[in-house]
């Protein structure tokens, strides 16, 4: 499995931005989630679905503004972000190939994208 994650940039608080992960490989078998890394801080879980797509779920800071979703006919997962934040500046990184069901650490992902920025100014 092949991640390439995109769509990330500079936007206002309050704006929107949708990102962007196409899989490679036997995509539409695995979970994938989405993880975000802050400068000097830990990497932290944001938003995971399951392989189907029928379960999702987010990380106390982001729900009711982020929605993960997945296209299994385009190999591509997706992370609508509403109503952003400063504190939701981070290189957002999109993970799966492991397992089928919900995962919330990295341990639980086998492949990861390269991460794409995301800044929001205040």
């Amino acid at each position: 499995v092949q991640l390439q994650a995109s769509g990330g940039g500079l936007v206002q608080a309050g704006d929107s931005l949708r990102l962007s992960c196409a899989a490679s490989g036997l995509f539409s078998s695995y979970a994938m989630g989405w993880f975000h890394q802050a400068p000097g801080k830990e990497r932290e879980f944001v938003a995971a679905i399951n392989w189907s797509g029928t379960m999702t779920d987010y990380a106390d800071s982001v729900k009711g503004r982020f929605t993960i979703s997945r296209d299994n006919g385009k190999n591509t997962v997706y992370l609508q972000m509403n109503r952003l934040k400063p504190e939701d500046t981070a290189v957002y990184y999109c993970a799966g190939g492991k397992y089928r069901e919900l995962g919330y650490g990295g341990d639980e992902y086998g492949y990861w994208g390269q991460g794409t920025q995301v800044t929001v100014s205040s």
